[in-house]
């Protein structure tokens, strides 16, 4: 689907974007990449790392301004929408400005891809999004549901929207992991609640659901990756085994447990073997066949959180992935 098409990249200077376009450039072999972001020394940086591929282009633009989006859309195929404000204490000390991005932006994006003919839209969530208790959560929840709602809007236009939902990304910038390493040399590492717990996937990773999500979309649908979760004190034991661990409580929005599926989504989720899907409530979407495939219903009542996971991560699992992966963890 992807070969030889046109993709833009919302705040494609970010964690994802660095890793979709190596990867997306050597699996599907696009006629162009679009970073579009607002950041022009991030874009500076990136364009370094791509100087010889002519396929990734850069284009200095803010999601805020619809203007920006039209005519960075000219002939583009695929989006992907990556831009988001998402540091939770950031989003709680600047309310507007985190509605500003995530919600009026998605409304900007999705009017901007319909009238501009793109073809596919897939938008990135976060665990926080299922039954929010902080601004981020609650903008993103929105964002989700104007993606969904955006397939009703196309019309005959014919451009489809759907989410992908994943929880906290390994090694990327100003995640856990690469803050633990930092300050592991001062003997103490902050540990917010020995009982919290969080969900664990790669970057990687989360570049091929969104893959799948593109191959797979009908228009509407949330995927959810199956992911390992980790407790917060194992996850500090295996980065720095030899640090005392300091309780410092939980942070102004910040849940104890991550969720991906509340029980109020599982009236219309879908289980498959590697993700769950969770399908439109609107319009009757969620009984539809071509969306359901060969999904099983899940269990009414159902909720995947980090707490009440299948899978978990070991600390030598952590390890290993730490010691592949040592270059790159927080520089991307």
């Amino acid at each position: 689907m992807l070969h030889n098409s046109t993709i833009l990249v919302t705040g494609g200077t970010g964690s994802f974007g660095n890793t979709f376009v190596p990867m997306t450039l050597a699996k599907y072999n696009p006629k162009k990449i679009i970073i579009f972001s607002r950041d022009e020394m991030k874009q500076w940086d990136m364009a370094k790392q791509f100087a010889n591929d002519k396929r990734v282009r850069f284009f200095i633009g803010d999601v805020r301004d619809k203007d920006r989006l039209y005519r960075a859309l000219d002939g583009v195929d695929y989006v992907v929408h990556a831009a988001a404000t998402k540091i939770v204490p950031t989003a709680e000390y600047n309310p507007f400005e985190c509605v500003k991005t995530n919600i009026n932006g998605a409304m900007n994006l999705i009017d901007a891809c319909i009238d501009k003919g793109v073809k596919k839209v897939v938008a990135l969530s976060t665990d926080k999004a299922s039954s929010p208790v902080n601004l981020y959560g609650a903008t993103k929840l929105v964002s989700d549901k104007l993606f969904v709602a955006g397939n009703s809007y196309s019309g005959e236009h014919g451009t489809r929207f759907a989410v992908v939902r994943y929880g906290n990304v390994m090694g990327s910038r100003g995640s856990v992991i690469p803050f633990f390493l930092s300050i592991k040399d001062k003997g103490v590492l902050p540990i917010t609640d020995s009982r919290m717990t969080r969900f664990m996937i790669s970057l990687e990773q989360g570049v091929e659901l969104v893959w799948h999500a593109f191959e797979d979309m009908v228009g509407g649908e949330i995927y959810v990756k199956k992911i390992p979760s980790m407790t917060i004190g194992d996850l500090a034991t295996a980065v720095a085994p030899e640090c005392k661990q300091e309780i410092i409580g939980i942070r102004p929005g910040e849940k104890l447990h991550e969720q991906m599926i509340s029980a109020e989504d599982s009236y219309y989720t879908y289980e498959y073997p590697e993700h769950f899907k969770i399908l439109p409530v609107i319009n009757n979407w969620g009984e539809s066949p071509e969306r359901i495939k060969d999904g099983v219903k899940v269990p009414e009542g159902f909720v995947y959180s980090s707490d009440n996971n299948k899978e978990w991560m070991t600390q030598d699992e952590l390890k290993a992935w730490i010691s592949a992966n040592q270059n790159k963890i927080g520089k991307i």
